[in-house]
């Protein structure tokens, strides 16, 4: 799946073009105008980076940041500061706060996307790696062919996705909703239902004979694409 980049800017020419560029470059995009309801989006999905503006009406970047630092599920979330402050003395400010970059407005668009994609590579490599590989099973994000033990394994584009999602993060739980979400999108509404199908026929796909099970159905909570699987 596409990284998901948050945007925290009250700039509303800059916020549009940064979401202009980060999209053009396959990113999936939220954004956020002010402190407050950018705390409220971190609360409900936890997004793979976020760009943070350090002047915001209510709830300032720097005050963001150090609230995120605190919480388990932020507190290793990349984050790039962006701010007019270039002085040395502001620039460690925002780093010590637990910024994990840094630029100053104005900035190189192709620059920024460097280092959300170098940042990105760092932080975890699965999301923008060509290939996923755990155990005996390859997905080519390229081709968006999927190998098990050499052999093809032929997905619909839902299972698709869903493996993709899942393999991203091994050991991670999502449930229902996050699945929803990170693979049908916000704007399409389905039954969450739906989503046990869709492990159904995925499930079928990838299993054969005695092939060992990389989903972990995690009872009450959602599903996980199994961690031990990979060393198995």
């Amino acid at each position: 799946m596409s990284p998901h980049v948050l945007i925290v800017e009250d700039e509303a020419d800059l916020a549009v073009m940064l979401r202009y560029n980060l999209e053009a470059e396959g990113y999936k995009v939220s954004a956020a105008e002010s402190g407050d309801e950018a705390d409220l989006i971190m609360r409900e999905e936890v997004p793979d980076l976020i760009l943070l503006d350090w002047m915001l009406p209510g709830l300032s970047g720097i005050e963001l940041c150090r609230r995120w630092r605190t919480r388990e599920e932020t507190q290793r979330t990349p984050i790039i500061m962006m701010t007019a402050r270039g002085e040395e003395e502001e620039r460690v400010r925002g780093l010590a706060t637990g910024a994990d970059d840094y630029v100053v407005k104005p900035f190189s668009v192709p620059e920024l996307l460097a280092r959300v994609k170098a940042l990105l590579r760092r932080s975890n490599p699965h999301l923008t790696a060509q290939s996923l590989t755990a155990g005996d099973i390859e997905l080519d994000r390229e081709t968006h062919r999927v190998r098990r033990s050499g052999r093809e394994v032929h997905l619909g584009p839902t299972e698709y996705r869903l493996l993709e999602y899942l393999m991203q993060n091994p050991g991670r739980v999502y449930s229902r909703e996050q699945l929803l979400d990170g693979v049908w999108g916000h704007d399409v509404y389905v039954d969450e239902r739906t989503v046990d199908v869709h492990v159904g026929r995925l499930r079928k796909a990838i299993n054969r004979g005695r092939s060992k099970d990389p989903i972990r159905t995690v009872r009450g909570a959602g599903y996980s694409f199994d961690e031990k699987f990979a060393t198995a």
